[in-house]
């Protein structure tokens, strides 16, 4: 009786250690990134500004008070400020200081400017833009420095992550990687296989999934982010099963293990 208790025991013991053994696989990134080509791994984003965009715009030259008028009056005491690095439900880190005034594209893709009237950025990059404005200030002003910034890029990260929320990138340039890094990476339930970006861009909405583990996923359109991009970490099997099981069976079985031990006590006591 005794030998029986002690391997129906054993085994419910075995049976709940159990572990997958490619679990640990299940929680690796880009894995076979020694077998894919990285030509286009350097590529950079060629975001183009859209409606709505905050601009950050700041004129230099070496005599200051000549570029004056074209910063509105700007003090360099005056700053916009964005939580770059924490995101909108960590306020008070990785603010991130951008100098400058602030100008809205309007929904033809405009901003006015002081002296320059109004200036349309409708499909140009930041880099094209700033190239722009450099060659109408020279017109006025002896080797100006332009120094373009977007104030408010913004994605947003929802589901298994370990912080959900809005996170702007003060560069406006950034990768999946940038955005799930300042979310704090995805949970263990996180389905690394299978997550999901929505994409809004000029007015029309697309969506894409893609493969964290495979490491060509450098190659989609979604690897680099877009203004407004929404990241979305569904759960996995493991958080499915999980949810759907007692949230007191670990008590049970802890009951039950208590139990068996006991009655396997009780017996060697009884036969002695």
């Amino acid at each position: 009786m005794k030998s029986k208790v002690l391997v129906i025991f054993s085994a419910m013991v075995l049976v709940s250690c159990k572990t997958n053994p490619n679990a640990h696989n299940d929680l690796n990134y880009m894995q076979n990134i020694e077998q894919t080509a990285l030509d286009n791994a350097a590529k950079t984003t060629n975001n183009t500004i859209q409606t709505g965009d905050q601009l950050i715009i700041l004129i230099t030259a070496k005599d200051m008070d000549v570029v004056k008028p074209f910063n509105q009056n700007y003090s360099s005491s005056e700053f916009v400020q964005t939580n770059a690095l924490a995101g909108g439900n960590t306020p008070g880190q990785g603010n991130v200081n951008l100098s400058g005034p602030s100008y809205i594209v309007d929904t033809n893709g405009d901003i006015d400017f002081p002296i320059l009237g109004r200036l349309n950025t409708s499909n140009k990059t930041l880099v094209e833009f700033k190239n722009e404005l450099r060659a109408k200030t020279a017109e006025f002003v002896v080797n100006p420095t332009v120094n373009v910034r977007l104030a408010n890029f913004k994605v947003t990260v929802l589901g298994e992550v370990n912080r959900q929320g809005d996170y702007t990138i003060a560069n406006g340039q950034g990768t999946i990687w940038n955005a799930l890094g300042m979310a704090g990476d995805l949970t263990m339930y996180g389905k690394r296989t299978d997550v999901l970006i929505i994409r809004t861009e000029n007015g029309q909405i697309t969506h894409g999934r893609i493969n964290l583990q495979d490491a060509n996923l450098i190659n989609s359109p979604y690897y680099n982010l877009k203004q407004g991009d929404a990241i979305i970490v569904s759960a996995n099997n493991t958080k499915d099963v999980t949810s759907r099981q007692n949230p007191n069976t670990p008590l049970i079985l802890s009951a039950i293990s208590i139990g068996v031990t006991a009655v396997a006590v009780a017996v060697g006591l009884f036969k002695n």
